[in-house]
């Protein structure tokens, strides 16, 4: 079976600080959505009919944009994926999206927020599998 991804570790947690970034940092998340939402782990958001993995995640933005933006954040990418030009055959992804920070502290801010947790339950009812790779910006001298 195919290992999936859907929390941050506390190894992966630690990583991203050792590297100690300076300035902005742009997070690439590659989704892929459950055919129904499962929302097992928090019935109270939990929508009187069932829904899609899709329609979940678009709660989970909804959501998430205003928290995002009071920490100085945005999505600066959002577009619907599918299989992989270079890549493992039938192993894409449905979604991609690109959420920029000013600073990792202001990603922390963001990411920590009691009201943004709230509603987390939607991205976890959402997703079957993602990745979140963190990006820095990088000069090229022309």
């Amino acid at each position: 079976m195919t290992e999936t991804y859907l929390e941050v570790t506390e190894q992966s947690f630690m990583r991203l600080m050792e590297r100690q970034v300076e300035g902005a940092i742009t997070m690439l998340n590659l989704l892929r959505f459950r055919a129904l939402a499962d929302y097992q782990e928090t019935p109270e958001l939990a929508p009187d009919k069932p829904i899609s993995g899709r329609e979940a995640y678009d709660r989970y933005i909804r959501h998430t944009l205003p928290y995002l933006e009071n920490t100085g954040g945005s999505i600066t990418f959002l577009g619907a994926g599918g299989d992989y030009l270079v890549g493992p055959s039938g192993r894409g992804w449905d979604m991609a999206m690109l959420i920029r920070q000013n600073s990792v502290a202001d990603f922390l801010s963001f990411a920590s927020n009691e009201a943004y947790l709230a509603g987390i339950g939607h991205r976890t009812a959402a997703l079957v599998d993602s990745r979140i790779l963190p990006l820095t910006d990088i000069d090229i001298p022309l």
